[in-house]
């Protein structure tokens, strides 16, 4: 018994258009605020490009295919190692600096005052 699955040109394009509207869709509907924490949570969507695109590579059969996939696992790792150094900016701009960093003294609370 085998399970053969070929995707025609049509097919790949309605798939590809379909996915880039879904994703518009989504990502569009996601406030502001999130996006910087949401994008290092998506860092494995480049791991599944990277995946596709080795798939679409090995299973090349002329030179145009083994061109489109050779970009698509380099543009997909490119974007995983990218997403991933922005990821580390971010989180490093939340760790403090000096030697208090090291002890709990670093998380100070500020009274507010009131006069009268």
């Amino acid at each position: 018994m085998t399970f053969d699955i070929t995707i025609t040109g049509f097919v790949a394009l309605y798939i590809f258009m379909l996915a880039a509207f879904a994703g518009w869709v989504i990502i569009g509907n996601v406030p502001a605020i999130l996006h910087t924490p949401l994008m290092s949570g998506s860092n494995f969507v480049h791991g599944i490009v990277v995946v596709g695109g080795l798939f679409a590579l090995l299973n090349a059969s002329t030179v145009l295919e083994q061109v489109i996939g050779f970009f698509a696992v380099l543009l997909g790792a490119g974007n995983a190692a990218g997403g991933y150094a922005v990821t580390d900016r971010m989180l490093a701009m939340f760790k403090t600096s000096g030697a208090k960093a090291n002890s709990h003294h670093s998380a100070k609370v500020h009274h507010i005052k009131k006069h009268g």
